[in-house]
């Protein structure tokens, strides 16, 4: 692909930094090193990729994250899409192990789907590794795997590879960048990460230690996270919401509190929690996800919430509505989630009133904001009030943006640097940034999901593609493809047309039919006159090619499918899916 320009028009030329002399500068290699994008790269998820390093039989795959992407409105029917694992199931014998940055789906939901496939231990912080295990013990796959959990600042050794974890702060706690320590120098994948100077937890961005390497050995290749790139300014900072929130909790005394957030977002949890608590409050979750990873918070100790503050979703009946908070999940508007069945009335333990007031601690992820001002308009409807990011501070991002990249950046220095984790759009301006910071031009790369790199004595560059496409979820993998897609879009835009018709191939003689049943095209009780005039045409056309010795009955329903189709665009300039039918006597 073309290499597309960083520089903005008429700004300055950007101050070109050289490479920095360093004491334990790398020594020559020939060892290359491989970067796979498989996911996540011009796009909102999914986000996969695989290193590899040695030679023929020798050669080894570390995965970095293995994530899903929701899918998007035009995906109809889809449950989830996957990253192409066709490369990782081919190498799978190479598969050292999965690195796991932290436990957003995005990032670990595809683990469960790929161990079908291939068996790898995987690495992560305890929650981490807790969040991934909720969907591979639901999957019957732990026999797969070894859960392997590594402290801020481990290294450790995976095959050939020694990998480094170091802590980040992000929206779901006891996040990791990772260090890759290789004979072509170090490479450091950011993960998702924002510079938050007043963590919920105090656990900070470990820059130190990303300075210290940067003035010793360096960093060769630098790959970091571009969501929130075209953001100016600073991500505010987790607390900034705890604030928010208990003003909320205050101005609604009386009125039961019904949260939204991401199941794994605890940080938020436990501010939600800490404010309904103080404003003497019980605090019930609902949904099941909301419950495990409440739990699993409590168990590591990432939550601090006591006991007798909890109370179970069915018995919050028997409080007032001033006493009790909500915590839900749904907050993406997911038809069948918890708050999507609050909004339309169908949730079990909760029914909405005009003494509610319901607060989205979330933001739409792209893609979702239809579903989620569905849901809003739902709560509406039943009486409650809604409070969402749109009105009130209730949310903080928890990627950086421009500010805390260029801070970054300044710190570790890279050699080369290739943006990740966005749309494309996210990976051009984090490379803008990247060359507003000294990073030469010509070493930045805006790469896609199925590029592979090399990392060399001569620097990177691509040298291939791989199958980096998507796998369609729908209640099982990899039974739908583009094809059943598309016609499900036409019958859901145009409707279907069934034209049967038997006949006796012998004789050349129309016995039965044809007859129409329709759907999404015309009412039929109402266009009578119009589905006759198509059976007469259909009949014309058969009676036809029989006359002309056509005995194949595939031949037959090409040309009932031609007729049919020709009719019905003539007649309503519409263009409905066209399934002929024709069975012999």
């Amino acid at each position: 692909m073309a290499e597309p320009s960083y520089s903005g028009g008429g700004a300055p030329a950007p101050h070109r930094r050289a490479a920095p002399s360093r004491s334990g500068a790398r020594t020559a290699s020939t060892t290359p090193i491989r970067i796979v994008f498989l996911g996540g790269l011009g796009e909102i998820g999914r986000n996969c990729m695989a290193i590899e390093q040695g030679d023929g039989d020798a050669r080894q795959i570390l995965l970095i994250d293995c994530g899903l992407m929701f899918p998007g409105p035009e995906m109809r029917g889809i449950d989830l899409v996957l990253p192409d694992f066709s490369y990782l199931i081919e190498h799978a014998d190479k598969l050292v192990g999965l690195v796991a940055t932290h436990g957003h789906e995005d990032h670990i939901g595809g683990i469960s789907y790929l161990l079908r496939d291939a068996s790898f231990p995987i690495y992560g912080s305890a929650l981490t590794l807790g969040l991934a295990r909720n969907r591979i013990e639901e999957a019957g796959l732990l026999d797969k795997t070894e859960l392997v959990a590594v402290a801020d600042g481990a290294r450790i050794r995976i095959g050939l590879f020694d990998v480094e974890f170091v802590a980040v702060t992000h929206s779901v706690p006891h996040a990791h960048a990772i260090i890759v320590h290789t004979p072509q120098g170090a490479i450091v994948h950011s993960g998702d990460y924002k510079l938050d100077l007043t963590p919920v937890d105090g656990r900070h961005t470990d820059l130190a230690r990303f300075g210290e390497l940067a003035k010793t050995s360096g960093i060769r290749l630098l790959m970091s996270d571009s969501t929130n790139a075209e953001e100016p300014g600073h991500a505010p900072s987790e607390t900034s919401v705890g604030g928010v929130l208990r003003s909320l909790f205050a101005a609604n005394r009386g009125r039961r509190v019904i949260t939204a957030s991401f199941a794994s977002h605890l940080h938020r949890i436990q501010q939600i929690a800490d404010a309904a608590i103080d404003s003497g409050r019980k605090v019930a979750t609902l949904g099941l996800s909301m419950r495990k990873n409440v739990r699993l918070g409590i168990e590591l100790g990432v939550l601090s919430i006591p006991e007798s503050s909890l109370v179970d979703i069915e018995d919050i009946a028997a409080y007032e509505p001033g006493e009790i908070c909500v915590i839900s999940t749904g907050s993406q508007g997911e038809p069948m989630s918890a708050l999507s069945l609050l909004a339309r009335g169908e949730n079990k333990w909760v029914k909405l009133t005009d003494t509610d007031t319901v607060i989205l601690s979330s933001h739409a992820i792209p893609g979702n904001e239809m579903n989620v001002n569905q849901v809003i308009d739902g709560m509406l409807r039943a009486g409650a009030d809604v409070v969402h990011s749109g009105v009130y501070d209730v949310h903080a991002t928890g990627h950086a943006q421009a500010d805390d990249i260029k801070t970054y950046l300044s710190v570790l220095q890279p050699e080369w640097y290739i943006p990740i984790h966005g749309e494309f759009r996210h990976l051009v301006a984090n490379g803008r940034l990247g060359e507003v910071m000294g990073v030469p031009r010509d070493r930045i790369l805006a790469c896609e999901d199925g590029d592979v790199v090399e990392l060399t004595d001569r620097g990177v560059a691509r040298t291939g593609r791989v199958p980096a496409g998507y796998l369609y979820v729908d209640g099982i993998v990899g039974d739908v493809g583009s094809g059943v897609l598309r016609d499900r879009r036409v019958l859901s835009e145009e409707g279907v047309v069934v034209v049967v018709v038997t006949v006796d191939t012998q004789t050349g003689k129309v016995l039965t039919g044809p007859e129409i049943i329709t759907r999404g095209w015309v009412y039929a009780p109402e266009a009578e006159a119009l589905l006759d005039e198509a059976c007469d045409r259909v009949a014309q056309t058969v009676e036809a090619s029989l006359a002309n010795g056509v005995k194949d009955v595939e031949a037959l329903e090409l040309d009932v499918r031609r007729v049919a189709q020709k009719f019905v665009n003539e007649r309503t300039r519409r263009r409905p899916m066209i399934v002929p039918v024709v069975m012999e006597a």
